[in-house]
Formats: C-alpha cells, structure tokens, sequence
C-alpha cells in the first residue's frame, strides 16, 4: 500500500471518529507519553480515549519511506508529511527556530524519527540551584524517578551497559546488551586513553537482540528519519497494546481547544476536529496532556476564556515560558586512513566525563585537556558514526556514471570522522512559546511563535566542547575541516521547559505529580515539565515522567 492510499484509507467514511461517551482518561497526542499512560491505564481497566492530530502511517510503508530520505529531490521534513498549513509556526525571537525539521505528527509522535538514544538525567541536573547557583532545583530528585527509569527502558526496550562511571546509580542491567562500539570508535578510544579521557557505551532504544516482537537492528543505517526494520522502538508499540488493553485512539482530529466547568476547576472535554472539519467534544474525568513541548502550551493558551483569559491553567502566566533546548556543538574533518563511517547510523561511544564536571582538565600520557575556570554547564561528548557523505546519498546526487563515478566515490567516501556534543541551555523566561494571531493553520487558529536566544552561559560551554574536541581530534591525527561551535550552532529539537514544574503555583504551571495547579484534572507528563534542561536527550525521561503520572492517575481514578 502507497503512502497516498494509506491516506484515502484514513478518509474512508467508515473510520469513526465521533466521541465516545464519557470516559475516565483523555489523553491528547499518540507520542512516547501518550502511549504510555495510555497503555498503562487501559492495562489497569480505565476507558481511555487518545486524541491524536496526525495520520497513523502504515508500517509497510517503512522501505518507501527510507528511500525517500535518501533521494536528492526529497527533504526530510516529507518523510513524514510535515509542512503546510497544518504544521506553520513563526520564529519572531532573536534567533530563527526550524520547529518543523523536528516535529513528526502522527501516531508514534517524535519517536518516528528520533535516534533513539535514552539516557537518564544526572542527580547534579535536578539540584542546579544548590549545586551551580544558577536557575532553579526540581521538586523532585533522581531517587523519585529512579524505578520509573528502569520500567521506562524496559517498556522502550533499551540496549545498554554498566560502564559509565560517571552515570546514576542504578538497580539493574539494561533489558538488552549495548550494542559493539563501531570501528570508528576504537580508533578515538585510542586518542582518549592517551589525554587521559574516559569512553563509554551508549543506552539506545533499539534491539541489540528480537525483542517486544521487533526484530534485532540489522543496520540500515537510516535511523533518523526512518527504521525500515521496526528495531528501534517508536511509541506505535505502546499505542497498539494500548488498543489492544481497550483505549480508543482517533488519529487525525487536532483538539481545537479544552473546556472547564462553571467554577474553572476541571477540564470537561476535549474539542477536536475531523477531517471533514466538524467539531466534537470528548468529555472525560480526567485529561493528560502529552503533545509535547510546543503543541501543549498552544493548546492551554488556545484554551482562554474568561476565567482564563491569558490561556488555560495559566494563572501564573507562564504557560509557554522557559523554553529550553539543547545545543549542538560539533567538529570533524579526515584522517589519512579508512574510517569506516555510515555502517551505523546511531551513536555506540560517548564520553560523559565533562558533564558534572565541565571545567575538569584530562590528564595523559601524550597531552592533555587544560582545565577552565569559566561558569559553565554539561557538557555530553558524542563520537559519530555518521561523518561526511554515504556513497548511497554521493551515487545518487552524482553527475557522473561508471568508472568516473566509482573514482569520485573512492575519493570521496570512507576518511571523514567527527565527533558532537549536547549543550545545556538555562531556563529564561524571555525565550517562550506564544501564539501569532497574524499565522493562522489549517482550522483558524494562530499558530505557534517561538521565541529563541541563547544565553552567555551556554556560549562558553559550546566553546569548552569546542576546545575539548579539538583536543581529541588533533591528537588522533584529524585534519579538521568544520566546526560548529557559539556562533553558528543549532538546536537538537528537544523542546523543554514551557509547562514548568514547581510546588509554587505562582512560579510554576504543574506540580511535582504533573497535575496543573488550576485544574485538578488535568496532567502534562512532558518535557515541558523540565526545570532545568540537562544535557541529555529527554525521552528516556519523559518516559519516567509519564509512568508516574500513569500511576497517579490510577490511584485517584
């Protein structure tokens, strides 16, 4: 079946998409949190209906899919039908903010896309305040997510090993062994060892052996955007055994907006359209919120009214506020020797020994890493597997045919190397998600305008990493080519911050169990719910967040 008679299927006047009567749980968006709380509640016998804006794409579609990521005439963003009026946003900040190279609306959400690559906060990222002096602590520590941690990377299916000395402490192994480091891999580990620089394995959520029903990654090499194989994990899965526990999900009916009772105490329904675009409302007792860190504060602020008049549980007003990223910070070039890359598409060795620690210096045996006495914050080392050009993307934008295409591909494929890091960004509460009246979508409604810049702080850490990679390269030898560093860096598309969580209603939009101060029936189990970003990438801890929140729904139901 074609993507585009997956799509006439999805219109077909058979699909039903009129409410169910009232139900316990609403749950809004088909991501990684919605299906788990989903699947969690259905599981424990709660009626449960997901509201989701986007297709459900066909698993078989998956090969097509990956062809088209790799084909010069297509960009990434159509893999997943993203663009036009339905996905608009303006970026009216300091700087341009590309949401939609990030977002994939659907069933599955942002893990349709994602790398896969689930790491558990530190116990220094939920203490900033008291350890750094800067923005604010949680309300919550490591040890409150600590077992939530484990169940998520046993719901994702996550391949990983004990050897990171500078991880949290944990219980458990990871469900299944890490995956091999990649030839590349060796070849830093030697220049590491000798400026005394400790590597490490990668968590990934993607089989290392068959599990859940997935088969074992068999090495397409196309992670992001698409898996063709279905080894790493996308929250289809949870969503499917939600379904198949009981839970309803609509796929295509974006929620227009939520509606409170009289008193301004508890959402009563979800308002959502249908393709055909008529309106419906689907009541529940109680509703989650779980489409991320943009659409779920566009959602409350769509949501005024006149108890609410600057959005929906934004007494404090700051739905939307806070909004944090991650920043790349990367440096490459080639090595007189074969390397080895675009055999794996997906990350196998880091170094975390510069993340609780940023300014510590390494000591070796051939030079060493100077130590810095700037304010910095974590830094999360990355060495890639994916460097320079793949001679599939060089064949197929070539000009050139036969032996004259085989030569420019031996000359230009194999020596490249490279290596990124992850930069936290400090919570400000100028950098927001608001909505622009002058944009409007598909269905009227003004879309949203991020509201972008990165601090001083952050700068000087994109330059420590700078300096950190530099060191490395030079001493394995790298004639290095490019830097991305403060001055021309870039998101890693993990939107955080905008519904911040807090024991102050003043000074935060939910409360340690993600239950909104102004609604008692209201849950956001999201990034957005982060105080402080972290270096890591967030899934693994919207996962915990949205466990927890599964559990507390259950024993107030």
């Amino acid at each position: 079946m074609s993507a585009s008679d997956d799509g006439d299927e999805r219109e077909s006047p058979e699909l039903d998409r009129t409410p169910s009567d009232r139900v316990d749980v609403c749950v809004v968006g088909a991501g990684p949190a919605g299906g788990l709380v989903a699947h969690r509640l259905a599981d424990r016998g709660h009626d449960v209906v997901v509201l989701e804006a986007g297709p459900r794409f066909d698993p078989a579609d998956r090969l097509e899919r990956m062809e088209r990521s790799i084909r010069p005439a297509h960009g990434g963003r159509e893999v997943w039908e993203m663009g036009g009026p339905r996905d608009a946003f303006t970026t009216p900040g300091e700087l341009f903010y590309p949401l939609n190279v990030a977002r994939a609306k659907g069933v599955g959400g942002s893990t349709l896309h994602w790398q896969g690559m689930v790491m558990r906060l530190h116990e220094s990222d939920f203490r900033r305040r008291s350890r750094d002096g800067v923005a604010d602590d949680w309300p919550i520590d490591y040890d409150d997510l600590k077992p939530y941690y484990a169940e998520a990377e046993s719901a994702l299916g996550v391949a990983g090993a004990s050897d990171n000395p500078f991880a949290p402490p944990r219980d458990e192994p990871h469900p299944l062994p890490a995956f091999e480091p990649s030839y590349s891999d060796s070849l830093f580990a030697e220049a590491c060892e000798r400026l005394g620089v400790t590597t490490h394995s990668v968590p990934n959520a993607r089989n290392s052996e068959p599990y859940d029903d997935r088969s074992a990654c068999v090495g397409f090499g196309t992670c992001k955007p698409v898996c063709p194989s279905g080894a790493k994990y996308t929250a289809e899965s949870h969503v499917e055994k939600a379904e198949a526990a009981g839970a309803r999900v609509l796929d295509r009916v974006p929620v227009q907006r939520l509606e409170h009772d009289a008193a301004g105490e508890r959402v009563e329904a979800a308002v959502y359209a249908t393709p055909d675009g008529e309106e419906h409302r689907q009541e529940a007792r109680a509703f989650v919120l779980a489409c991320g860190g943009v659409e779920n504060p566009r959602l409350l602020l769509l949501s005024e009214s006149e108890r609410y008049p600057d959005g929906l549980a934004n007494s404090s007003g700051l739905v939307g506020r806070y909004f944090m990223e991650h920043l790349f910070a990367g440096m490459g070039g080639t090595l007189d020797e074969r390397t080895r890359q675009n055999h794996v598409g997906f990350i196998t060795t880091e170094s975390h020994q510069f993340y609780d620690d940023p300014g510590a210096g390494a000591e070796g045996t051939e030079s060493s890493i100077p130590a810095s006495d700037d304010d910095l914050g974590p830094i999360k080392l990355e060495f890639l597997n994916y460097a320079g050009p793949s001679p599939v993307e060089m064949a197929l934008s070539a000009e050139t045919w036969g032996d004259e295409l085989l030569s420019q591909l031996r000359e230009g494929y194999g020596n490249h190397v490279a290596m990124g890091a992850l930069v936290g960004q400090l919570p400000r509460a100028e950098n927001r998600i608001a909505l622009d009246p002058g944009t409007t979508d598909d269905y009227g409604n003004p879309v949203p305008a991020v509201h972008w810049r990165i601090d001083d702080r952050t700068r000087r850490t994109l330059a420590r990493a700078n300096e950190i990679q530099r060191t490395i390269l030079e001493s394995l030898g790298v004639d290095v080519e490019w830097t991305v560093g403060p001055d021309n860096t870039g998101p890693a598309y993990h939107h955080m911050g905008t519904t911040r969580m807090g024991t102050d209603p003043e000074t935060s939009v939910v409360d340690p169990r993600l239950r909104t101060h102004d609604l008692s029936n209201l849950w956001i189990p999201s990034s957005g719910a982060f105080v402080t970003s972290g270096a890591m990438n967030p899934t693994l801890t919207i996962a915990a967040l949205a466990l927890r929140v599964a559990d507390d729904l259950d024993s107030r139901l």
